[in-house]
């Protein structure tokens, strides 16, 4: 048996076990409350036999033992005849004083026991009502507070347990990253000498630009693997150049079937940026975009100012998304495609929102007619 299997095993014995612990509490604990309750009604039922006796017309009863138990009675009575109160026992005062009050108090009694009947003569009863005492009412409580306690120490362990399990995820990815910078270095520096050799060959200059722009693409993606899994240095750079440049690039390399669009205030806005991250980010909302629209449509760009506020729109003329996914579609694995990770907008999240400290979301969509994605950097004030 694998070292995972046992270890999932021993997890799910150990769940198991904390259930059967807690429910033997439980069921202790309501043994307990009605042992507890029973025990208060044979106190209840002494109280009304010594209260018939107190009551009865036989001069040579002893009275001084029913004396005792009615005077230390300490849970609330009220005793009726014919549906009249004749008498009371440890009733607040402030209910006492108050008629409507102090039925309303006896029909709370009713419902809590059932009376005790007391026969002083015939033709002459009497029903002893009687309620829980304070501790009685303590130990009711017990059970709902031990289950909320469960609940938060439950609730501790799972967030634990998740936090765990996303910091190991999160160490992987960034290694594997890491890892696919370093095997795509080698390679593209082979590729950069071949270059250099080509330059000293009757080559067309065309032909040796356009090998230059994927080679030095190829370094921007190396660079962009090397920064998942550490803090990345922003510098104030302008949002437009920096969008035009992703935009410009991704355009030139799709067909005439995409519509491109891009607008923009004429004058730069500098904010703090990863130009490599931002470029990131813009490319997969496009290309995310382009793959709603299954390769044609309408693509628009905007870039707005609002104060201190930054917003980048991507809109589309794509299938849209439901509703229900808006927050969906940032999560890691959520993809509609039937080949794809679903890493693609959980990464944009994480660079916008952890690196740049920025907003986005799913600003608008419509099933059929399209979807923009909004990017929110600065401070709205």
């Amino acid at each position: 048996m694998q070292f995972s299997e046992k270890r999932n095993i021993t997890r799910w014995f150990i769940i198991l076990a904390s259930f059967f612990i807690v429910s033997l509490i439980l069921w202790n604990t309501y043994s307990f409350f009605q042992i507890f309750k029973n025990e208060e009604r044979v106190k209840m039922e002494n109280w009304a036999l010594a209260q018939k006796k107190v009551n009865s017309e036989d001069p040579n009863a002893d009275v001084e033992l029913p004396l005792q138990i009615i005077e230390k009675a300490s849970i609330p009575i009220i005793v009726t005849e014919k549906d009249s109160i004749i008498n009371t026992k440890n009733i607040d005062s402030e209910i006492l004083k108050n008629k409507v009050k102090l039925y309303n108090f006896l029909q709370k009694l009713k419902n809590q026991n059932n009376p005790i009947i007391i026969n002083i003569s015939e033709g002459q009863t009497h029903k002893l009502y009687y309620g829980d005492s304070s501790l009685l009412d303590k130990l009711k409580y017990y059970p709902i507070a031990l289950l909320f306690i469960i609940f938060l120490f439950g609730a501790l362990v799972y967030n634990f347990y998740k936090s765990t399990k996303m910091a190991t995820q999160n160490k992987l990815w960034a290694g594997m990253a890491k890892e696919t910078a370093h095997q795509i270095g080698t390679p593209l520096s082979s590729l950069i000498g071949w270059l250099e050799i080509m330059k000293g060959e009757n080559i067309s200059e065309s032909i040796i630009v356009e090998i230059e722009k994927d080679i030095n693409r190829l370094q921007t993606i190396t660079d962009r693997f090397s920064k998942i899994g550490s803090e990345p240095a922003l510098e104030s750079k302008d949002v437009i150049e920096e969008t035009q440049k992703s935009f410009d690039y991704l355009k030139s390399r799709f067909s005439n079937q995409v519509i491109f669009d891009f607008n923009a205030p004429k004058e730069p806005i500098y904010i703090p940026l990863n130009p490599e991250l931002h470029s990131w980010t813009i490319e997969n909302l496009m290309k995310n975009a382009i793959d709603a629209m299954k390769g044609k449509g309408s693509l628009t760009l905007s870039i707005e100012k609002f104060g201190k506020q930054v917003k980048i729109n991507v809109t589309d003329s794509g299938k849209g998304i439901p509703k229900n996914q808006f927050n969906k579609v940032f999560e890691p694995g959520f993809t509609t495609k039937k080949r794809g990770w679903g890493l693609g907008l959980s990464l944009t999240k994480r660079i916008v929102e952890e690196y740049h400290k920025g907003k986005i979301r799913v600003s608008q969509s419509e099933i059929g007619k399209g979807t923009t994605m909004q990017i929110i950097y600065g401070k709205n004030k």
